[in-house]
């Protein structure tokens, strides 16, 4: 499937025929293996990559902090984002990776969850809030980093089925 859906429906699914927003009822759905990566990046100076690479960041491991947030933040979706169902995640991975061409760090997440609803908005929290605490962690030297490309790449499970990015997503 492409990036551009072509079977998503002509409707938000989270809103009533009266147009008020409301939970979808997941009751009747199957319970089956759903799995969602998503990925980031935050540019910076080549400085600032380097201090974060050699570990002597002020505010300590930028990388390992920023891991834990975004487990940590994949486990709250549902608090974070109002019409979110909470999932009982089984696994969230987070890769951090320096990318010299940017400069900065690519984040990459991934979450998966036996359950009734997909996982995608856990897999973009997690990228998102690591790529704020990277921010966060950097910021007091260098508050001119940029957060971009926050993005789905792909899913699976679900009775949409498989879907996968076919762009960039940049």
């Amino acid at each position: 499937m492409s990036g551009t859906d072509d079977k998503t429906a002509a409707r938000l699914t989270h809103l009533d025929a009266a147009g008020r927003a409301h939970m979808v009822d997941v009751a009747d759905k199957a319970v089956t293996h759903r799995v969602a990566v998503a990925s980031g990046h935050v540019s910076m100076k080549p400085e600032t990559l380097a201090l974060i690479r050699s570990g002597a960041a002020a505010k300590g491991d930028v990388v390992a902090t920023a891991r834990i947030a975004g487990i940590m933040a994949a486990k709250k979706t549902h608090e974070l984002i109002p019409l979110c169902h909470p999932v009982p995640l089984t696994k969230v991975a987070i890769d951090i990776e320096p990318d010299e061409t940017l400069p900065g760090l690519v984040v990459t997440a991934t979450a998966k969850a036996l359950g009734q609803t997909g996982v995608e908005m856990e897999a973009l929290t997690a990228v998102s809030v690591s790529c704020l605490t990277i921010y966060d962690m950097a910021k007091a030297v260098d508050r001119g980093m940029v957060i971009g490309a926050v993005c789905l790449i792909e899913k699976t499970g679900g009775k949409t089925g498989d879907w996968h990015r076919s762009d960039t997503g940049t």
